[in-house]
């Protein structure tokens, strides 16, 4: 989605990924080579003018080498920091945003210390490459404690106070070399076993896209920053608290493909090369279904006037993010009439889904 949105600007691209179907594969030349191999890397900087990547489990020594020899955004350090949620945390906390009580956990005995000092529930996590609901475990009585680290034990670990949020959301930003910084709408988003299903932006109100303007523009302001970043909270009480970071565009900014004067991709593109970024004006009512494992039948879907379908030409396996689809309309009855009747045609957990994003809290 990237590459699609840069083509129209005269950009050219060259991707490295270990697989010979990696669906960019065809929209530029693709270094086949896994993302630790760093000869690899060197020999698609030779041929690059600009790096960047679209998740945060590069590793840094990749990052570092590309870094050393062309520009590179985001930020070797906001890639390192948004790895580990360990460091991640204690960057938030040391610039005064609120975030739930959370202890790092090394040994069975410092998971015991960790639930003294926050209490339960708590969620047990590991520090590095969990996302999606994977790598954690919630604990809500002290029996729980041995089967989580028996399953999560062999890893550096985090322990974080549940949070009973009443809702959750992500703000996603863009930041160009000068310091100009954009925000889309904050965007809603309801989740099922820790994967995005829903988001639906521009609901939320002007205190909380203050609130988390003022958050994201700190963390901006820190690393420099140049190119998307998307920041997750949980809304609890009226207020914000960060649950995650992403330093790169996000599955909760797709919906600006088809609702937003310049998407998340583009203007991502933009801050990267120095080009002006461009309007991140909401353009119609929008709400985003993420497809999972499997993509739904097309045809009949399509049937929704202002269905926007994005096939991402993946493998389907469980738990994968093959697509997402995009209904627009020109007003909140027309848009929430659509998209029930897409959730009702879904069947299953979807009508339900969609009630949680019905509404303003």
């Amino acid at each position: 989605m990237m590459a699609l949105a840069g083509i129209p600007l005269g950009l050219n691209f060259r991707f490295l990924d270990p697989s010979a179907h990696a669906c960019a594969g065809p929209l530029g030349k693709l270094h086949r080579a896994e993302f630790s191999d760093l000869l690899a890397v060197q020999a698609m900087a030779s041929e690059i003018d600009v790096a960047t990547f679209d998740f945060e489990n590069v590793p840094a020594d990749s990052a570092r080498s590309l870094a050393s020899a062309r520009t590179f955004h985001p930020c070797v350090n906001a890639l390192e920091d948004c790895q580990d949620r360990l460091l991640e945390k204690r960057l938030l906390r040391s610039l005064a945003i609120p975030v739930a009580e959370f202890q790092p956990v090394s040994s069975r005995t410092g998971l015991l210390d960790a639930v003294e000092k926050i209490g339960l529930p708590a969620v047990l996590k590991i520090r590095r490459l969990g996302y999606d609901g994977k790598g954690q475990v919630l604990l809500n009585q002290h029996e729980d404690l041995e089967p989580a680290w028996q399953a999560l034990g062999q890893s550096d670990l985090i322990l974080e106070a549940f949070v009973p949020f009443t809702a959750e959301c992500s703000l996603i930003a863009v930041r160009n070399e000068p310091g100009e910084v954009r925000f889309w709408p904050l965007t809603k988003n309801a989740h099922g076993n820790g994967v995005l299903l829903l988001s639906r932006p521009g609901v939320l109100g002007a205190d909380l896209q203050a609130q988390a303007e003022d958050t994201v523009g700190k963390l901006l302001a820190h690393w420099d920053y140049v190119g998307v970043l998307a920041v997750e909270f949980f809304i609890l009480q009226g207020r914000l608290l960060v649950n995650e970071m992403a330093p790169r565009v996000h599955n909760s900014g797709h919906w600006t493909l088809d609702a937003s004067v310049t998407s998340q991709f583009e203007n991502h593109l933009r801050a990267i090369c120095g080009i002006p970024l461009g309007d991140t004006t909401m353009t119609d009512h929008a709400l985003m279904f993420n497809w999972i494992s499997e993509m739904p039948e097309m045809r009949h879907l399509l049937l929704e006037q202002g269905l926007h379908w994005h096939d991402y030409g993946k493998n389907p396996r469980p738990g994968r993010k093959l697509g997402h689809a995009t209904l627009v309309a020109r007003n909140e009855s027309d848009l929430m009439r659509g998209a029930a009747r897409i959730a009702q045609g879904l069947g299953g957990r979807w009508p339900e889904l969609l009630a949680r994003l019905d509404g303003r809290s």
